[in-house]
């Protein structure tokens, strides 16, 4: 079936969840508002549907070839791809300074939903952009922001972060690529890099690869990694291509899904390369494009849900198997009658509706930490922080199960290739892994964010959870319900986080080995404080008399995730509290 983007529930999280209101208030958005948004996503789901949409089974029939020296893509891919530039589509969320759009990230990531939703292979190359647009807006010298920026905004030159390496997968410590001075301020890199998304292909006119290497002298492991430019061709003054640099291809993975994504070992020998920023910096700036990968991955869950849902809904109105149980009649019926599918089906809507809205949510945060000021900026900046590893493990991993249930939900026939089902449950499979595992994820939510400022900001969350209890606890019946089960997943939550201060410090393997169950349990109470916050916007406009299908529907949605997904968050403090020393103590042997 085709893909439609919910661009429906995607304006509303916009409106109610993603601090619309003080976002546009910014100097950076002056003048934009909530049509700008509908009419951008309306016009991208429109292209999704009708252009990309299609290129997901041949994408996936055909894959990406490489033939020793050149990455083809399916023949459909370049014609998108330039309808895709043509469009402006790659502008969307980057600044009208450098020939975008300048919409809010909110926007963004909504953009991102709905291109990954059509094809995760095709917004793959978008995606990797605009992480790589993002570093060198934050940490590209004038003469850089100049050279590169407009052209891949306008999606002509696409963009890469090259960090693997064959001896150093997520151990960023272990890179050996090398990056020695020339003498004319450009340096001579070579090594191998493995992993790499887009690396080479055949849809733009140019690849700018973002490259961490370690230069002469630096000190030995993270700390002394730096980043360059390398582009694959050069660029002219005139900002015209010149020869080609000296970085290539020398193959490309055959993959379980994504196919149609080249994902290439790139060799670099004596390639020029320009140092962004400072020496041994390169790690932090990295980590600006990280991040921004790591909350679009985490995007890319919440889309591939949408699309696995979107089948299963279809399909489950269609089939017609089996008399109700209820004796209601003797003929069979659509599947979509039985209790357990209509289950199925609350489930897979609730956790792609309730990941889109922590996403929502967080993109504003972002924002407002980028382009806010004082106190806003800080508590923006250290909530986007502190959720963005919970929408990249969370909503991927959840990702898995959206899909898988697809698979359920089609029975037999979702088995068998034809029916496009498995497509999706391959493709998500990759999400929990690129962009830092889910134990990276975990890991940073822990090390790095929760136990760096002492559980301050855990601590801010759980008071805004708080918050949204209350505001609940005087609404209807259902919001009351809600409320409830957020108070009791929120205690269970302190509960975790109470441990895991005082066990890190002491008892470090322990903690971490309980990281993985307490981001998830941090993740689902993050999405049910999220749907209850919906739940409470659809409430209201409810009352006003606005669009009372939608509205019942947000608030059933709510009240279902916190009946039959955040009971889950109990089973997690458990394994949080009295899990670790079966892990720590059991003997494992080959």
């Amino acid at each position: 079936m085709a893909y439609q983007a919910p661009v429906r529930d995607i304006l509303f999280n916009i409106q109610h969840l993603s601090s619309w209101g003080d976002v546009t208030a910014l100097d950076a958005y002056e003048g934009i508002d909530s049509d700008d948004a509908a009419a951008a996503l309306e016009g991208l789901g429109r292209f999704c549907a009708e252009v990309i949409s299609p290129l997901s089974v041949v994408g996936d029939e055909t894959g990406a070839r490489f033939d020793g020296e050149r990455v083809i893509q399916p023949d459909a891919y370049k014609a998108a791809y330039d309808q895709f530039v043509e469009m402006g589509w790659q502008s969307l969320s980057h600044p009208a300074d450098f020939g975008g759009m300048g919409l809010p990230k909110a926007v963004g990531a909504a953009a991102t939903e709905i291109l990954n939703a059509a094809d995760m292979s095709f917004g793959l190359c978008p995606l990797l952009t605009d992480g790589a647009v993002e570093a060198l807006l934050l940490s590209g010298s004038d003469d850089q922001k100049q050279r590169y920026l407009e052209p891949m905004i306008a999606g002509r030159w696409t963009g890469t972060m090259n960090l693997t390496e064959p001896q150093a997968g997520s151990d960023l410590g272990r890179v050996r690529t090398k990056a020695e001075p020339k003498g004319d301020g450009t340096y001579a890199v070579s090594g191998t890099k493995i992993f790499i998304t887009y690396g080479e292909h055949d849809l733009s006119e140019n690849i700018i690869h973002l490259v961490l290497a370690r230069t002469p002298g630096a000190p030995e492991g993270p700390k002394g990694l730096s980043l360059f430019i390398v582009p694959k061709f050069f660029v002219e003054e005139d900002g015209t291509l010149g020869a080609r640099n000296g970085v290539k291809c020398v193959s490309i993975e055959h993959k379980l899904g994504v196919r149609a994504s080249p994902t290439a070992v790139l060799d670099y020998d004596g390639a020029t390369g320009f140092l962004v920023g400072e020496e041994n910096r390169g790690l932090e700036y990295m980590f600006v494009m990280m991040t921004a990968a790591r909350f679009a991955v985490g995007v890319q869950g919440i889309a591939i849900s949408d699309r696995a849902y979107q089948h299963a809904l279809a399909y489950a109105a269609d089939r017609v198997q089996s008399r109700p149980v209820d004796g209601s009649t003797r003929d069979a019926v659509a599947i979509i009658a039985h209790p357990d599918v209509r289950r199925l089906l609350m489930r897979m809507r609730a956790l792609t509706e309730g990941g889109r809205a922590l996403a929502m949510a967080t993109a504003g945060w972002l924002d407002l930490s980028h382009h806010g000021t004082g106190e806003q900026a800080r508590l923006a900046h250290d909530m986007a922080e502190f959720l963005v590893p919970m929408v990249k493990g969370y909503c991927t991993e959840r990702s898995l199960e959206v899909t898988s249930t697809g698979v359920q939900i089609h029975g037999g026939m979702g088995f068998i290739e034809e029916t496009g089902v498995a497509q999706f449950y391959r493709d998500a499979r990759i999400l929990p892994i690129y962009e830092g595992t889910t134990a990276i994820q975990a890991n940073d939510l822990l090390g790095r964010k929760i136990m760096r400022d002492k559980g301050e900001t855990a601590r801010i969350f759980a008071g805004l959870v708080a918050d949204t209890e209350m505001a609940l606890a005087a609404g209807s019946a259902k919001a009351q319900a809600i409320g409830a089960r957020l108070s009791e997943a929120r205690a269970g939550y302190e509960d975790c986080l109470d441990w895991m201060l005082d066990t890190a410090p002491q008892n470090p393997n322990a903690a971490f080995a309980s990281a993985v169950p307490f981001l998830m349990l941090s993740g689902n109470l993050a999405v049910a404080w999220q749907l209850g916050r919906s739940a409470l916007a659809a409430e209201a406009e409810l009352a006003k008399g606005e669009d009372a299908a939608f509205m019942t529907q947000k608030i059933d949605t709510a009240l279902f995730y916190a009946q039959n997904i955040l009971a889950d968050c109990a089973a997690e403090r458990a394994r949080v509290l009295g899990g670790s020393a079966s892990v720590m103590d059991a003997v494992l042997t080959v």
